[in-house]
């Protein structure tokens, strides 16, 4: 057999098995269609050409294929050369999964195009189906969960402008962008976990989970479970898959414990260790897993004095006192007062406003319950008075008994404090003499640094230690 001859033979047996396979598939599918590259049928089969209500084939030759087939794609298939391998169809008779390819001729250019109706029932493809309906849900629970742990406040949302509010913040800002945990210190309602909320915000963990937990608010026996989570039938009623703890939770992310101060001796040694090794393992469990959390934890107790009494961990404390930030109690920025009103009544029904009168009354409390307390009252006023406008009275019915703001500390030197001993006195004469430097040069911690000698970290410590 010659070169020549062979040729000849591998091109007849090449051009039989495309028209094999083309009448393979066309009579297996359920619908086959051929346009040319003006994107007009030049073929389509009858069993195609009956479901869109043809009484042949031979009425559809020569129209564009969107005429008869208003949803189809091989226009864009003759106009980009590119194929749609496997895609779904709607057709008067139910959907049909479809497959698309371009012709060429011998040069290689696109001179139409070809379609196959690959089947006509699903149940066909149902393993894929089923597969892909899962990954669906999957992914729609997924979103639906990081949408739920997504932190829900923002730096503009810690309303003040007052020196002490502006060094909150400054601070915040600052912890963000680091991973070092941070501790939030301040009275109830002072607005800690808004801040702990801010700062993820603000930080690279953003975009993953901010997860929090109330350490004061779950019973001792089931924290340990809560934070790590539980190896399927750890215990008597458990559950049987197991359950992820919220440090599996917040993995990428943010872990904030609200409260820590009440979180228990011997939970505090574990935390240590997801601290410092980045490890837990789950009640019930020997598996070790690696933890990635950003921790910031609150609290309004004071953590040094219950090191002290041996209510709290000395070791988990020093580690968890890199970036303190306290946050300054409301009698101590009545300069934020009319800004927090102002955001507080914006967010109510209808328009209400407080006069000069009703802002000296407020400005006159010590708000033992800070902002939230504020909230309250404002909350309380609005929905039971009959005016937009608020003035003193109705404030006052709202307030119920108002507690004096406490009276300055004498600064001289000779002062004699009463009651106490002189440790305490000397902690007094400490915190006035740091608070008015404070003051003299607005709230600038640097500045006051310097005017009392003190570098800044120290005066830092200090303020913290006085609960400035």
């Amino acid at each position: 057999m010659t070169a020549s001859s062979s040729l000849r033979d591998y091109q007849r047996v090449r051009l039989l098995a495309i028209r094999s396979l083309f009448e393979i598939v066309e009579q297996s599918s359920e619908g086959t269609v051929i346009v040319d590259r003006d994107a007009r049928i030049v073929w389509m089969n009858e069993r195609y050409a009956r479901r869109y209500g043809l009484q042949n084939a031979a009425e559809a030759i020569g129209q564009e294929v969107e005429k008869v087939i208003p949803t189809s794609l091989l226009r864009q298939v003759v106009e980009t050369g590119e194929p749609i391998l496997l895609d779904m169809l709607d057709t008067p008779g139910g959907p049909l999964v479809v497959m698309r390819l371009p012709v060429h001729d011998d040069a290689g250019a696109v001179i139409g195009a070809i379609g196959f109706a690959l089947f006509d029932q699903l149940n066909n493809l149902a393993p894929l189906v089923t597969r892909f309906m899962q990954i669906q849900q999957e992914l729609a629970s997924t979103r639906s969960l990081l949408q739920a742990r997504q932190a829900k406040y923002s730096f503009a949302h810690f309303i003040g402008a007052s020196a002490a509010s502006l060094e909150v913040k400054r601070r915040a800002r600052r912890a963000a962008a680091s991973e070092s945990p941070v501790l939030l210190l301040g009275e109830t309602g002072t607005g800690k976990e808004l801040l702990a909320h801010a700062i993820h915000s603000a930080s690279p963990r953003a975009h993953k989970p901010f997860v929090s937990v109330n350490c004061a608010a779950i019973p001792e026996t089931l924290l340990e479970a809560e934070f790590f989570g539980t190896a399927p039938g750890a215990f008597t009623g458990a559950d049987r898959k197991g359950r992820p703890g919220k440090l599996q939770i917040a993995q990428g992310g943010t872990l904030f414990l609200d409260e820590i101060g009440d979180m228990p001796l011997a939970l505090q040694s574990k935390l240590l260790r997801v601290l410092q090794e980045k490890e837990f393992e789950p009640v019930g469990s020997n598996e070790v897993r690696r933890s990635d959390v950003r921790l910031i934890a609150a609290t309004s107790l004071d953590l040094q004095a219950a090191v002290q009494a041996g209510r709290f961990r000395a070791d988990l404390y020093y580690r968890l006192d890199v970036l303190p930030i306290r946050l300054p109690p409301l009698r101590e920025r009545l300069d934020d007062l009319p800004a927090l009103c102002e955001t507080i009544l914006d967010e109510l029904p209808g328009h209400h406003e407080l006069d000069d009168e009703a802002l000296a009354l407020l400005a006159s409390h010590a708000w033992p319950g800070n902002v939230r307390e504020l909230r309250n009252v404002l909350e309380r006023t609005a929905l039971l008075g009959d005016e937009p406008h608020i003035g003193a009275a109705a404030l006052r019915s709202a307030i119920g008994r108002i507690s004096p703001l406490p009276s300055p500390v004498p600064n001289l030197p000779g002062t004699l404090f009463s009651g106490g001993d002189l440790h305490a006195a000397r902690e007094a004469f400490e915190r006035e003499f740091i608070r008015q430097a404070l003051a003299e040069h607005s709230g600038n911690v640097l500045q006051a640094a310097q005017r009392l000698g003190l570098g800044r970290s120290t005066l830092y410590k200090k303020m913290v230690a006085l609960g400035l």
